[in-house]
């Protein structure tokens, strides 16, 4: 009896509660990224801005020059507004998104804590030896999921929480950029999405290529735009499957990725890794039991022959592109989007 699969099975729910933490951590840290380099960006625009009026203004007097500076003085403000803005709604989401990392692990360890002590108790049912303990061991380890569960959908309200105070204030926020001359004169842009000829692989790969170079914030952090703070290989390779469709939330351990794999009929193990192809995933290490047996994953850029080039999350600290040999010993399985 596989009784660490059983454990596992009674956790549904808890498993649920901490997915969904790191969908809502994917969407914060990604939010918080944006609105840095939007700050950012707004920052040196005024400053720039500044600072050649008032070279322009040095050189020039009259009437023309009056009228200049007081447009100058006036987008000048309009810039400061909006980068403070930027700022302040960055502090926000910073905080949300810290928020999240934190029930996320927390939920990571509740979920932790419950499989080892169910699957402790299950296996002391099957050295029993007898039917009538390992039902009462069944029965026991079911009972005792809802104690972890009721935890785990406590923190999930705590968070939800949080993340309506922090709607609350950036709507605040965007109440103040309205008419600050700034965002009036904002045009949106298109959006252009790759094409689909290649198939779901192909849109995977490209996702995956436009991220090629994309660091931890700061280094050695674990901090990154895909997913909670952990080891993010994981969170990578499901947010690429997310961008091109794939109806899969964002994973942290590379083990659920194969676990949902074998639920949809898209995964094969280490003796089919013929089938890899564009846009696969293929995982490291032994089995998905765990993150000392399943270490890492990346998506498949191409096969040629015995080797495979795949794009990494995690992989120093960035995403990048790495080549390995396709064998049984580095990889035991993978799945197709």
């Amino acid at each position: 009896m596989d009784t660490a699969a059983l454990a596992h099975s009674f956790a549904k729910d808890l498993v649920a509660h901490r997915n969904k933490l790191a969908g809502k951590a994917e969407d914060a840290v990604r939010a918080e990224y944006a609105l840095h380099r939007v700050a950012g960006a707004l920052d040196a625009q005024h400053d720039a801005y500044h600072k050649e009026s008032a070279t322009v203004l040095e050189h020039w007097h009259g009437h023309g020059a009056d009228g200049f500076r007081h447009t100058s003085a006036k987008l000048t403000k309009e810039l400061r507004i909006t980068g403070a803005a930027g700022a302040a709604a960055e502090k926000v989401v910073a905080h949300v998104a810290s928020t999240v990392d934190s029930g996320h692990t927390a939920v990571q360890r509740l979920v932790d804590e419950y499989t080892a002590r169910a699957k402790q108790v299950l296996d002391a049912g099957v050295a029993a030896g007898t039917q009538a303990a390992l039902m009462r061991a069944v029965g026991h380890a079911a009972d005792l999921a809802p104690q972890y569960t009721r935890q785990s959908a406590s923190t999930l309200r705590h968070v939800d929480a949080e993340l309506k105070a922090a709607a609350e204030k950036l709507h605040d926020l965007r109440k103040d950029l309205t008419h600050d001359g700034v965002m009036d004169k904002a045009v949106p842009t298109k959006t252009t999405h790759p094409s689909k000829a290649g198939g779901r692989g192909q849109e995977v790969v490209h996702a995956a290529r436009t991220q090629l170079g994309v660091r931890e914030n700061p280094p050695g952090s674990n901090r990154n735009p895909y997913g909670p703070t952990a080891a993010w290989c994981s969170s990578f390779a499901t947010a690429m499957w997310r961008k091109a469709g794939v109806k899969i939330p964002v994973l942290p351990f590379s083990g659920d990725v194969f676990h949902w794999g074998e639920r949809n009929g898209h995964a094969y193990g280490k003796h089919s890794l013929h089938e890899a192809k564009p846009g696969d995933v293929l995982i490291f290490g032994t089995g998905p039991q765990n993150t000392s047996t399943s270490t890492h994953i990346g998506i498949v850029e191409k096969v040629e022959g015995n080797q495979v080039t795949m794009i990494e999350g995690n992989s120093g600290d960035a995403v990048r592109r790495n080549t390995h040999t396709l064998s049984a010993s580095t990889f035991y399985g993978g799945v197709h989007p």
